[in-house]
């Protein structure tokens, strides 16, 4: 009670003296700082876990523990969700995507901490998967929560996500400006000059959280070695539509195996299932263990050792042929592993498989023209706009994948071939897939917000909040004059007919039965089934609102009957649809 006291005190000050804008850019300053010593902490520890299971291992050696290893670390993961926290955690982007646009940005208070947990579980363990989206998962739900608490509307909620989760990328990849980008194309942060300030503010503090740990170096090593030629053009384009179609094979399996995985009901079924299948692929190729910082790196600078080390394939290790042969592999298998991953129950983001998934594409794509005499074009180069191919295409997020993999390299004085790769990816991935891996689902249950802020405001809104009940029914066996009764004793002319297990059999309007109900000599031979119709239009309770706005618009219509299956629960009207819209329209435009 004391510190409700206290909060409550303090909300009147501030309200008294200090500012929405200047209160919003304090809050962007402690939740840069928050979302930063996450990314510290969710690093630190899969790098700790990871040093500790494998650094006694013995290069030229395939080691056996690879196989049990994923299995330990997703099954800690599924305990601490289940048994501890008793609640599921949520796939980190995704999940942040669904709370702007179905919880008005509330996330539960448990994310600030259990994103930490179980994808440090997951990924030190050997998950294939990446740590962006548990720390922009831990930003998103720091920045909601202290909305919460503080009382702050929905558009200073929103806005306190999208500093978090660029605060999020800015230290986890130590890319602020990137970071920005990503807040604006994939969190879709509104941009307004009130926005801009506080935005930048999370991403500068978060990245120098990040900087004060880890130092400024940037995180993966490329040294241009080879400068852009326009010669390199054509091959440039060619590889762009590669890395399309690699992101179309990356989201299919990705929906593909969840969708496998979704068919067991046992959590244990699915872990035994997912772990015998991840223990496999990292035993016979160790670069898919975690989230292959190590094995990026190397592939950028050349040094092919990753495809070999603690593998069966070592005594291989000088032959071209095999080298070409395990990139295509993992390339091909990375995606599985990361599924796998997910659909056991581990936890991760898919930031990192997608970096791994280009980097080694582009290695490849640049090994095979330059073996087979096609041309002679820079691997390291390739390997690097790769990295902006797939994210691109998987996340379609063309402007992020230029800025991110330029700043995270260091790779600017290749900006051209990044901007070339990075939207012919996109363009060839859209032509196959309309949304991205992370809006895919959402999109499909239309519980997704968009740039659009027409279809946006929508997604907000719910007809259960819309329902009208002060109508009067009438049961279908009723005669004409219990209906008069009816219809004397309410305001409404249109009068829905429900039986006593509030099954919808139809409507009555008032003027189909003017001219009748003044005649007593029809009153008991005229019965309500033999007056009613089932309207042409109905909604459903679950059903999108876009949809129900799409009703209204082509019907004509001022009154829908909402239902539950063939269950009656009332009418929305299109006054109080378009009440609402506008009131969500003043919350959501700027102030």
């Amino acid at each position: 009670m004391k510190m409700n006291t206290i909060l409550e005190k303090f909300i009147d000050w501030r309200l008294k003296h200090i500012s929405d804008q200047r209160f919003m850019l304090i809050l962007s300053v402690i939740t840069g700082l928050a979302v930063g010593i996450a990314a510290v902490v969710i690093k630190n520890s899969v790098h700790f876990i990871k040093h500790l299971l494998t650094s006694d291992f013995a290069e030229q050696y395939q080691n056996y523990l690879y196989f049990v290893y994923p299995t330990i670390g997703i099954l800690g993961a599924v305990v601490f969700m289940r048994y501890i926290l008793k609640q599921q955690v949520g796939h980190g982007i995704p999940s942040v995507l669904y709370a702007k646009s179905k919880t008005n940005g509330i996330i539960k208070p448990h994310n600030v901490y259990s994103s930490i947990i179980t994808s440090a579980l997951t990924v030190g363990f050997g998950g294939s998967v990446g740590l962006e989206g548990p720390t922009v998962a831990t930003g998103a739900a720091v920045g909601s929560n202290i909305g919460r608490v503080l009382r702050l509307n929905y558009k200073q909620i929103t806005s306190l996500l999208g500093f978090a989760c660029a605060g999020a990328m800015a230290a986890i990849f130590k890319a602020p400006i990137a970071a920005i980008v990503f807040a604006l194309e994939v969190i879709m942060l509104d941009l307004t000059m009130s926005a801009l300030v506080p935005l930048l503010t999370a991403s500068v503090t978060a990245a120098l959280t990040s900087y004060f740990v880890f130092g400024m170096e940037a995180l993966y090593t490329f040294e241009l070695k080879d400068k852009f030629l326009l010669s390199d053009v054509p091959w440039y384009i060619l590889f762009g539509v590669v890395a399309g179609l690699v992101s179309v094979y990356f989201t299919e399996v990705y929906n593909f195996v969840g969708k496998i995985f979704d068919r067991f009901k046992s959590w244990y079924v699915r872990l035994i299932i997912g772990g015998v299948i991840l223990g496999i692929l990292v035993f016979f190729f160790p670069s898919l263990y975690g989230e292959g910082y190590e094995a990026l790196n190397a592939c950028l600078t050349g040094d092919y050792s990753y495809l070999f080390d603690n593998s069966i394939f070592y005594p291989y290790r000088d032959s071209i042929t095999v080298t070409i042969i395990l990139i295509l592999a993992i390339v091909l298998l990375k995606v599985v592993g990361t599924s796998v991953t997910f659909g056991s129950g581990g936890i991760g983001g898919i930031f990192a498989p997608s970096l791994f998934m280009g980097a080694n594409i582009g290695l490849f794509f640049a090994k095979v023209v330059n073996v087979s005499q096609f041309g002679s074009i820079s691997e390291n180069n390739f390997a690097l706009v790769g990295m902006a191919g797939l994210i691109a295409g998987v996340i379609h997020a063309p402007l992020t994948a230029i800025f991110l993999i330029a700043e995270i390299t260091g790779g600017h004085q290749l900006f051209m071939p990044l901007m070339i790769v990075a939207t012919i990816s996109y363009g060839t991935a859209k032509v196959f897939e309309k949304n991205s891996v992370y809006t895919i689902q959402l999109a499909k249950r239309g519980e997704l917000m968009t740039h659009h802020k027409d279809k946006a405001l929508l997604s907000l809104m719910k007809i259960n909040t819309l329902i009208e009940t002060n109508f009067a029914t009438i049961h279908p066996n009723a005669t004409l004059r219990d209906l008069v009764k009816v219809i004397s004793g309410s305001s409404r002319n249109i009068f829905p007919v429900v039986d006593e297990k509030q099954k919808f059999h139809g409507i009555i309007v008032m003027d189909q039965v003017r001219e009748i109900m003044f005649k007593p000599e029809l009153y008991d031979i005229t019965f309500v089934r033999n007056l009613m119709f089932m309207p042409t239009n109905t909604v459903q309770s679950d059903e999108p609102m876009e949809q129900v706005a799409h009703k209204f618009q082509h019907s004509g219509k001022y009154n829908l009957v909402v239902l539950e299956k063939d269950k009656y629960l009332g009418f929305v009207s299109r006054a109080n649809v378009f009440s609402k819209y506008r009131e969500l329209l003043k919350d959501f435009s700027e102030e």
